[in-house]
């Protein structure tokens, strides 16, 4: 079942039908009010999130699911006129799968939801602890340990660390991370990146050393 929050009846409404055109449930929602609570009764597969909404925003509804056991792995698409390269790494931050600027075709959109849904469904198949150096990642707990003690990552740098610990080793491209972790084309600014991995090594300590900058391209997890 696909959720979409919209309150403009008319583009709403062109959701639901296009999704359920090409086969998929969908539901439509008028504010984040009704939304939430239909939640406490429901779990859908991936909603689409308009972020100017009556009441509560979608920003803080996408805040509250990524803060909730039950509900922060439910996939988000943020779909919003907003579209300045800011709010885009602003939605993205916050824990958002993809950001869809209005205008955008019902195409777009059932294109949208079907790649983030086979990202996350493959994402679910694999295994849910990694372990190097020290470091300890569990993907269904979401929790991280460095050195031993439990450190909190935000909902981008614990799929950020996630991402360096599948591929150690390896050496990633600014570009590469930012299509496999925020899973939205690369936009120009590698500060995005920089800023993250800058604030996940501060978090794990003497354990930062393992991510490890490759000048002119990214970076690469590698444990001495």
């Amino acid at each position: 079942m696909i959720w979409c929050v919209e309150d403009d009846a008319s583009i709403r409404d062109i959701e639901v039908y296009a999704l359920r055109s090409v086969g998929f449930e969908a539901r439509g929602f008028s504010d984040g009010a009704a939304f939430w609570d239909a939640l406490r009764a429901e779990r859908p597969e991936l909603v689409v999130l308009d972020v100017m909404l009556p009441g509560i925003d979608g920003v803080e509804l996408l805040s509250r699911m990524r803060a909730s056991d039950a509900l922060r792995d439910i996939p988000v698409i943020m779909a919003t006129a907003k579209g300045t390269e800011y709010d885009k790494i602003h939605g993205l931050d916050l824990g958002a799968d993809y950001y869809l600027a209005k205008p955008f075709g019902v195409m777009e959109l059932v294109s949208c939801v079907k790649a983030v849904l086979r990202r996350c469904r493959r994402g679910s198949a694999e295994h849910t602890g990694l372990s190097a150096g020290g470091v300890s990642l569990d993907a269904g707990a979401h929790t991280v340990t460095a050195g031993g003690q439990r450190i909190t990552l935000t909902y981008k740098e614990f799929e950020l660390l996630a991402y360096f610990m599948e591929n150690a080793g390896i050496a990633l491209s600014r570009e590469k991370i930012l299509n496999s972790v925020w899973n939205y084309d690369y936009f120009g600014d590698a500060r995005t990146i920089d800023t993250h991995v800058k604030k996940l090594r501060a978090k794990m300590g003497d354990k930062g050393k393992y991510i490890t900058t490759v000048w002119g391209m990214g970076y690469k997890f590698e444990v001495e």
